[in-house]
């Protein structure tokens, strides 16, 4: 950020970057979305450098526009659909699980790279500024090996919580998710851990097996650096200024609660 090349860092770094536009079209095409599909030629064409800022002409605003659209649209048809929060929050879970299972002692197995991380329980900033090199080498070595491995072998561990979340994943019996637009209420995720209780889970499968917590996404933020647009009488004004565009900057917030499709469903 600090580079005197301004527009090389916005390149890289902004709402608009090389790397949305690669990824919206590189995930559509894998997850059969259309909607990610940009005309990301025409916008790399309407790109310019105005006083070391990078800047679209004013041609390009509809351009613009589809791509903002098409981010948002991803985002909860592909990043935040119900699938793959539910899997990630689940990940999530089976690794806090892991990681209480040997800090209380238990044997778990993982491969040297994914045991450093389950035996260290706490790694500061400080420690991370004072050994930066050493854990960024450990983190390098992480892979989806050492994770996949990990979950079929936790499959059998005596440990119902871990064993039940490992196998549910590489099952692919993944939680229920439900999303709605306002805070679940007390007793909705009441009536949920009742149902966990009576399928006769302990008291502290709910911390792993429920889960709630919120999701956001804006296809357009003027509280970040915005996109500048290079008018036709010279001068530049940020997009969240032009009357003639349909994007407004705004969060759209949605709320979820997770949980087992079967409570009464529990490994031996």
């Amino acid at each position: 950020d600090a580079y005197p090349k301004r527009f090389l860092h916005q390149l890289v770094s902004g709402q608009l970057d090389m790397d949305r536009m690669d990824y919206l079209n590189r995930d559509s095409y894998f997850t059969g979305v259309s909607e990610g599909v940009i005309g990301y030629d025409r916008i790399i064409k309407m790109l310019a450098v105005h006083a070391g800022e990078l800047v679209v002409e004013e041609k390009g605003l509809y351009s613009i526009e589809k791509f903002l659209i098409a981010r948002r649209l991803m985002y909860w048809q592909v990043y935040l659909h119900k699938t793959v929060v539910s899997a990630e929050k689940m990940l999530v879970n089976t690794l806090r699980r892991a990681k209480d299972l040997v800090a209380a002692g238990e044997a778990v197995w993982a491969s040297t790279a994914l045991q450093f991380f389950l035996q260290h329980q706490q790694l500061s900033r400080e420690a991370f500024h004072a050994r930066r090199d050493e854990l960024l080498d450990r983190f390098a070595e992480l892979d989806d090996t050492d994770i996949a491995l990990a979950l079929k072998e936790w499959r059998r561990h005596p440990d119902t919580i871990l064993s039940f979340l490992s196998a549910s994943l590489v099952e692919r019996r993944l939680f229920r998710l439900e999303f709605q637009n306002e805070p679940f209420a007390a007793a909705r995720v009441e009536e949920v851990q009742d149902c966990l209780r009576q399928a006769g889970w302990p008291a502290e499968a709910a911390d792993y097996l429920i889960f709630e917590g919120v999701e956001t996404n804006a296809a357009y933020s003027s509280s970040q650096e915005e996109i500048n647009i290079l008018l036709k009488s010279g001068a530049v004004a940020p997009m969240s200024k032009l009357a003639d565009h349909g994007i407004q900057p705004r969060v759209y917030t949605k709320y979820y609660l997770g949980y087992p499709k079967q409570l009464g469903q529990k490994t031996s």
